[in-house]
């Protein structure tokens, strides 16, 4: 039986993980933008401040292009598994995109024997990774923390894409909490459980990349599904219109591959990418 005192220290614990990781990514968009020619664009983000240096002279960045005569098919990699579980979280607006914080433990994944706990999820439109050279309209990521503070790569993100079509079912659990953010930063959210977001699809890319906003952190884990998903555009729209930043897309541009290993994990591989 777990007690009060186990139950206040895992609680204690997964607050450091999370305190530890939100100092890595900007959670405060305010100070870079998506703009192509702005001082505060993506070409220029590199040089806004000192921390961020990665974002222009760094050579492992996201997003890339997942194409297929740089991608090995491999069936080592094994299904990417999680003990996602519902937990408290709030939505944000961080000044360019709408996100689900989780403030208590939502579960987690494993890769390579190191467990990596869920932070948050959030939207970029249109996709900031594409396939082959085709972009898609939208791409969430969820983000994860290595729960062991001396791991070779301490973030872990899980991607998913979504063409327009059938409304996505977790967005729509969420419309109304994103509407009544207004103006407010954050809002509320009660139990949001992680396992809401499906897609289905078992084949996923990874590759060693960076964060895809400022500092641009490297050593990051990307595991993107290859499945697209379905999503209305009311709901592209909604996720725009309800940060309030003027802009029609959040997507930082496809960044050089420098030789990088990128493997398609398929369980049941064939000579042939398709």
């Amino acid at each position: 039986m777990v007690t009060l005192n186990q139950r206040a220290c895992a609680l204690v614990f997964f607050i450091f993980i999370l305190t530890s990781a939100i100092a890595q990514e900007v959670e405060d968009e305010s100070e870079f933008d998506y703009r192509k020619g702005s001082k505060k664009g993506p070409s220029k983000w590199g040089d806004i401040k000192r921390e961020w240096e990665k974002c222009k002279n760094g050579n492992m960045q996201s997003p890339i292009d997942l194409s297929n005569k740089r991608v090995k098919v491999v069936k080592s990699l094994g299904q990417l598994k999680n003990k996602y579980k519902p937990s408290i979280a709030i939505i944000k607006n961080r000044g360019h995109d709408i996100s689900v914080k989780w403030e208590e433990d939502a579960g987690s994944i494993e890769i390579n024997g190191t467990e990596y706990l869920l932070q948050q999820a959030h939207w970029h439109s249109p996709s900031e990774h594409t396939l082959n050279g085709r972009s898609y309209d939208l791409e969430v990521h969820l983000v994860h923390q290595s729960s062991n503070p001396n791991a070779k790569y301490p973030i872990a993100v899980v991607g998913f894409f979504y063409k327009i079509g059938r409304p996505d079912s977790f967005l729509s659990k969420l419309t109304r909490k994103i509407k009544a953010l207004n103006e407010k930063k954050e809002t509320k959210a009660g139990i949001i459980n992680p396992r809401w977001i499906k897609n289905g699809g078992m084949k996923y890319y990874r590759y060693i990349g960076s964060l895809t906003v400022p500092p641009c952190t490297e050593g990051v884990i990307w595991n993107i599904n290859k499945k697209i998903g379905t999503v209305s555009g009311k709901q592209v729209k909604l996720l725009r219109s309800a940060v309030h930043d003027s802009a029609e897309k959040n997507a930082r541009p496809i960044q050089p591959h420098n030789g990088r290993h990128v493997v398609l994990y398929d369980p049941n591989p064939t000579h042939t990418l398709n």
